[in-house]
């Protein structure tokens, strides 16, 4: 007997500040369920260093802090959307204390007895704006409204569920029909532990499920990063924008048992300087901003001294900002090193860059809302508008909970209304009638997807090897959908199955782009070019591999 639909009136994909933030604040005006794909706590928030990029001091402004935005999206920012973020991010702060979190003060206070921030420094910033916790300000944030949301009666929360695809109507009744005729009414989820399909139905849904980072050999993200939010969504008919634009980050541990620990942008803040092995300063002969300027230029540099020397990393160093310092504020990178025997005080760090945060997703408005009707997405799965061609670092917090805040204001006018589709409209999910044993394919085609796009799609790239990476993923889709449509659907199986998708629409998007901006550098077109000012759209409609 098939198991019975789980229904709410708001569904949350994602477990993350952005998935956590709308569930606080969906409660207010229904029931909600959250559905994550391991522990509730695993996101990739948890794992963010930096802080919030938010105007708190007096000698700062909203206009600056708008300027540094629109100057590092090279042009692609909505202004409208970067003013919105800008201006509404304090509220959101206030936000965040009241749901627990003490950011990191000097040892003074402001005026009239207010906290005085101790405001970090970061590429691209004209001013100290970044609100931390120490250098692990993601994870403050992730224990404290996790633990807000677990006390919450109205959310129930459904750990190892992994959402395999949208209920929309389109795919019900099974036939092509206009995108705003269709609707999205929930998603199908696999229960990992037991192997069941479920369909959770809502009024609303929202994906809230990160970036895509595996879909590169070497990252900074966690490895659930798998794009799943952008490829159901994509899958379900909804359009995606700016795919190409993958930030590169230009510090991340190098050493063989490190895994994706990420070497924050505040060291560089805080004075750190990149050295080639011979021990020379060489950021500084490329760019005016040295260290501090925005990072996919930084990446480009250290990717060119590294092509330059033949060297497989560079060094950072911090270690003449003295040892109580270096300790006192970046506690866990410098206890992480440790563990590898790297000591930050005395010695330089080994460091290569690696993809860190797409700044394409699920294209929403201003208030979150997909271009499929009651679909929203919030945080890296979507784009908003407000990163362009290359993300202001610490914005992609503030977003989050700004976009969190507007979803949840949207679904207050949903909770009277009908849910798209009532439980007895929607059929049990359909299994492989002949299952394969033929699980080979998935490590394999795994292997080949993350290896080919950080070597063809990665850094710096040209035609031909876009070329390359098209022809090979079109054909290792087609194998992965003969394997699923032939196998029990399992959580890896999955993962491969979207982050085959995210890049397909990574390539074809930077094939698109005839010129070089922000994020995406072809050497074939090295310059921008004014017709290129414009954003990369992708859906189904448009692209003639299907995915289907």
């Amino acid at each position: 007997m098939p198991p019975s639909p789980v229904v709410s009136d708001f569904l949350i994909i994602g477990s993350g500040i952005a998935g956590l933030s709308l569930a606080l604040r969906a409660a207010q005006w229904g029931d909600v369920v959250l559905v994550t794909k391991l522990e509730i706590q695993e996101s990739a928030t948890a794992k963010a260093q930096g802080g919030l990029a938010v105007v708190v001091s007096p000698e700062d402004s909203f206009e600056q802090h708008i300027r540094d935005t629109l100057d590092a999206g090279a042009g692609l920012c909505r202004e409208d959307v970067v003013r919105h973020v800008v201006v509404n991010a304090p509220a959101r702060v206030q936000d965040l204390m009241q749901w627990g979190i003490r950011f990191s003060e000097t040892e003074t206070h402001g005026p009239w007895e207010e906290p005085n921030f101790a405001l970090g420094l970061e590429g691209g910033h004209s001013r100290r704006r970044i609100l931390h916790v120490g250098d692990y300000t993601g994870r403050a944030i992730e224990e404290a409204l996790v633990e807000r949301v677990r006390e919450n009666p109205r959310i129930r929360v459904f750990e190892y569920h992994v959402a395999i695809d949208l209920i929309t109507r389109r795919q019900l009744e099974k036939k092509d029909i206009p995108a705003q005729d269709n609707v999205c009414g929930g998603a199908y989820v696999l229960n990992v532990e037991t192997g069941e399909i479920i369909p959770f139905l809502a009024r609303g849904t929202a994906l809230c499920t990160g970036g895509a980072g595996k879909v590169y050999l070497y990252t900074s993200n966690p490895n659930i990063a798998t794009g799943d939010g952008m490829a159901i969504a994509y899958r379900a008919g909804a359009t995606l924008a700016n795919m190409e634009f993958v930030q590169f980050h230009p510090t991340c541990l190098y050493h063989p048992k490190a895994k994706n620990f990420l070497i924050s942008e505040a060291l560089r803040g805080e004075g750190a300087v990149l050295k080639n092995r011979a021990g020379e300063r060489f950021v500084q002969k490329a760019l005016p901003q040295a260290e501090l300027a925005p990072r996919d230029l930084v990446s480009r540099a250290i990717d060119a001294e590294l092509k330059r020397t033949g060297d497989d990393y560079v060094f950072l160093d911090i270690s003449h900002r003295g040892a109580d310092f270096i300790r006192r504020r970046f506690p866990s990178i410098y206890e992480r090193c440790a563990a590898f025997d790297i000591d930050i005080t005395a010695q330089p760090i080994p460091v290569v860059p690696a993809a860190h945060y797409f700044c394409g997703g699920v294209l929403t408005d201003i208030r979150g809302n997909t271009t499929l009707p009651r679909l929203a997405a919030v945080g890296e799965t979507a784009c908003t508008g407000l990163h362009g061609a290359n993300r202001l670092a610490s914005n992609s917090l503030p977003e989050a909970l700004v976009f969190a805040h507007a979803v949840a204001e949207t679904w207050q006018t949903l909770r009277d209304s009908p849910p798209p589709f009532p439980a007895g409209d929607v059929p049990p999910w359909v299994f492989a009638l002949h299952p394969t044993s033929e699980r080979v394919v998935i490590p394999h085609a795994w292997e080949e997807i993350r290896r080919f796009m950080w070597n063809y799609v990665g850094i710096a790239r040209t035609s031909l090897r876009l070329d390359r990476a098209l022809q090979r993923i079109v054909l290792l889709e087609n194998e992965i959908r003969e394997h699923y449509d032939h196998a029990p659907v399992s959580p890896d199986l999955l993962e491969l199955r979207n982050i085959a998708v995210v890049a397909d629409t990574v390539i074809r998007c930077a094939l698109g782009r005839k010129e070089s901006r922000g994020l995406h550098y072809n050497l074939d077109f090295p310059a921008p070019d004014d017709a290129g000012k414009k954003d990369s759209l992708i859906s189904l409609s448009s692209d003639p591999a299907g995915h289907a």
